[in-house]
């Protein structure tokens, strides 16, 4: 992407409350068993959804996938919740960085550029999962969720110089972009 257009994309940004973000190359993601492990031993949602573990593909799947595109963009927002240890209720803040989300997709699609967007989600659009019985209604609007994909996305954010402790009851929510030109 030319620095043009990066210019054009950040004019655009500094609307939105995100709270760091970085460019990043895709050589710079490290993938893991272990995320897909915690993934698996841990979430509820593993197993029922698209956006989730197995539907999403093997780590090695995920990890050719991500690298096959040029470039990357890392963001974050925050949230203050009443109590972060309930799960349940953490997820309940998220929709806010899930429209976020979405609003980033769309200002890189109009520089010309084809996005991938994993984020926050195990998936939440429909009511009910259509998996794995049928095919997603949505795949347009739903995003994987980053570890679903065995991303590590705290080694990224070290790499670049992203904080994410922010202690209390704040929660980080990342979103990782990943785009190629296609004009």
């Amino acid at each position: 992407m030319t620095d043009e257009k990066k210019m054009q994309i950040e004019e655009q940004l500094l609307e939105l409350p995100l709270a760091q973000y970085a460019y990043i190359r895709p050589e710079q993601l490290t993938f893991s068993e272990q995320v897909r492990d915690i993934c698996e031993a841990e979430c509820p949602r593993y197993g029922t959804t698209w956006a989730c573990p197995p539907a999403v593909g093997t780590v090695e799947e995920c990890r050719e996938k991500c690298l096959s595109y040029e470039e990357g963009f890392l963001f974050t927002t925050f949230s203050e919740v009443p109590d972060i240890a309930n799960l349940e209720e953490t997820l309940a803040y998220r929709e806010g960085h899930e429209e976020i989300t979405r609003q980033v997709c769309g200002i890189f699609k109009d520089q010309g550029v084809e996005v991938m967007a994993l984020s926050t989600e195990s998936c939440s659009i429909c009511g009910q999962c259509s998996y794995p019985a049928g095919p997603c209604r949505h795949p347009e609007k739903m995003f994987p969720c980053v570890e679903s994909y065995g991303i590590l996305v705290t080694d990224l954010a070290e790499k670049c110089g992203i904080e994410f402790m922010y202690g209390g009851n704040v929660v980080t929510w990342f979103s990782l972009l990943l785009f190629r030109s296609i004009l």
